[in-house]
């Protein structure tokens, strides 16, 4: 990792054995004027490729310096990248295509979500490998010692070769808070190596830490594929849950109230009335009103029907 993605010269790229079947040849204006001569416009899929096998062993490099890891780094700039051909009408017309993958990977390799993976390996993994070189190896604790955006700062501008707007930008902070940070790196570096370093010199070893990190086999026609299939299932995953959404609510609209319905108040009971009693058996002057009102007309008072003298 000597520099930026995009500072990488065309011998570079031929001794880490990428390809160059991507390269545009130089035109002279002669060329340019020759339909001929004039290279064809590469496909979408041709121009992520090329991306890919241009930015993609850099990009390794430097995650590697910002997980310590091979395998966290070599997950986030394939995660970059399924990203980048998801919006890739958005990456190709973007002035710096090679940035904008390399913040997604730094973005990735940094997410605090994985602090929930163990750093111990599994009995059946590989141990990840030290560096051989005391210095890499104390440069690589004290790097993984710094808090995540002064690790990325220090690696931007001392690793890719950035300068300090470029670095603040790139990681969303002030000019003067990213300075400090740089500052704070530095010292935090030099006094746990065995060596004091100057900046040239912490340069290099940089560059010469992950130097024999190399991405994953794998080839970008199968990144396209896997981007393309987590579009479609995060699509398929919006489709149910709006879908169970919806039924959820057609069902609360028809199930629930359509007016309010005041709820019946619990009863009290009344105290201090005297409780019924069952009536007696009648005495003899009930009996004989009761034998004189059966006996009496039943159409009215008795004043109603004088009777004859």
């Amino acid at each position: 990792m000597t520099g930026a993605p995009g500072e990488q010269s065309v011998d570079e790229r031929s001794a880490q054995g990428g390809p160059e079947w991507y390269l545009q040849p130089l035109r002279t204006d002669a060329d340019a004027h020759d339909p001929d001569l004039a290279p064809k416009p590469l496909t979408p899929a041709q121009a992520f490729d090329a991306l890919y096998a241009y930015c993609a062993p850099a990009l390794v490099q430097q995650t590697y310096l910002l997980t310590g890891r091979r395998q966290q780094a070599r997950d986030a700039v394939e995660r970059a990248f399924q990203l980048a051909w998801q919006r890739w009408p958005e990456v190709a017309i973007d002035r710096d295509p090679a940035g904008w993958v390399r913040a997604t990977a730094h973005e990735f390799a940094l997410s605090p979500w994985h602090r929930l993976r163990p750093r111990v390996p599994l009995p059946f993994r590989h141990p990840e490998p030290r560096p051989d070189d005391p210095t890499g190896r104390a440069l690589l604790d004290v790097l993984m010692k710094l808090p995540p955006p002064y690790r990325r700062t220090l690696v931007l501008y001392d690793g890719l070769g950035l300068d300090l707007p470029e670095t603040a930008a790139e990681t969303e902070a002030s000019t003067a808070a990213t300075a400090g940070r740089l500052l704070y790196a530095r010292a935090t570096v030099a006094a746990h190596l065995p060596e004091p370093v100057a900046p040239g010199t912490l340069h290099r070893l940089l560059a010469e830490l992950p130097a024999g990190i190399r991405p994953r086999p794998t080839k970008p026609i199968a990144l396209r594929a896997r981007a393309d299939l987590r579009a479609r299932r995060w699509i398929h995953a919006a489709i149910a849950f709006t879908t169970l959404l919806l039924t959820t609510t057609a069902l609360t609209l028809h199930t629930a109230p359509d007016h309010y319905e005041p709820p019946i108040p619990q009863g009290t009971p009344i105290r201090g009335v005297p409780p019924r009693t069952a009536p007696g058996p009648l005495s003899e002057p009930q009996r004989q009103l009761r034998a004189k009102l059966r006996s009496e007309s039943a159409a009215g008072p008795e004043r109603l029907h004088p009777e004859a003298q």
